[in-house]
């Protein structure tokens, strides 16, 4: 069997990642959803420490449900790498929640050099991303909150810097 072409595989790629953008931007926002599983939930990091998402209220909060064998997922997180260096100072916190495997998931952080919290789950994650609003269990999912606590956006598929940047820092002025 002949191997692809690498143009074929790079379009393949592409019209998937626009998919997803697509999707992200234009599918409907889940209705009355709330941060209360969020603030509720304690989940453990890559250290195996349970970590409570209630230590994160107050702040612009952006919490991503993510796996390492998810495309957008892996395209998503170096533009998040980047928003946490330069907005986190003034109180943008991004958490991951990872939907697999804590060694695969060390190996990516140690890769890409996360500089956000990644908590680790499987099922118990499933289920927290769906009490979050992703009624059909896609990923990536985010949900951004803002510093008092209401859900600002939630919804499945890539979301990119700029749609963070138009989303979330307006919510850093406000105290």
């Amino acid at each position: 069997m002949k191997n692809k072409p690498s143009w074929l595989i790079a379009v393949i790629i592409i019209l998937a990642l626009g998919y997803s953008v697509y999707h992200f931007r234009h599918a409907p926002r889940p209705k009355n959803v709330t941060s209360t599983a969020i603030f509720n939930a304690r989940l453990p990091d890559l250290a195996g420490i349970s970590q409570p998402l209630e230590q994160w209220r107050g702040k612009v909060l952006v919490v991503n449900f993510w796996a390492t064998w998810c495309p957008p997922c892996r395209h998503e997180i170096p533009g998040f790498i980047e928003l946490q260096k330069r907005y986190g100072p003034q109180g943008l916190q991004f958490v991951g929640i990872a939907i697999d495997g804590k060694p695969k998931v060390q190996a990516f952080a140690n890769q890409v050099g996360l500089n956000y919290p990644v908590l680790v789950s499987e099922l118990e994650g499933v289920a927290l991303e769906r009490a979050s609003g992703d009624y059909s269990s896609e990923i990536p999912y985010t949900v951004i909150i803002d510093r008092s606590g209401k859900v600002i956006a939630a919804g499945a598929g890539e979301m990119g810097q700029r749609e963070i940047i138009n989303l979330a820092t307006p919510l850093l002025q406000k105290q």
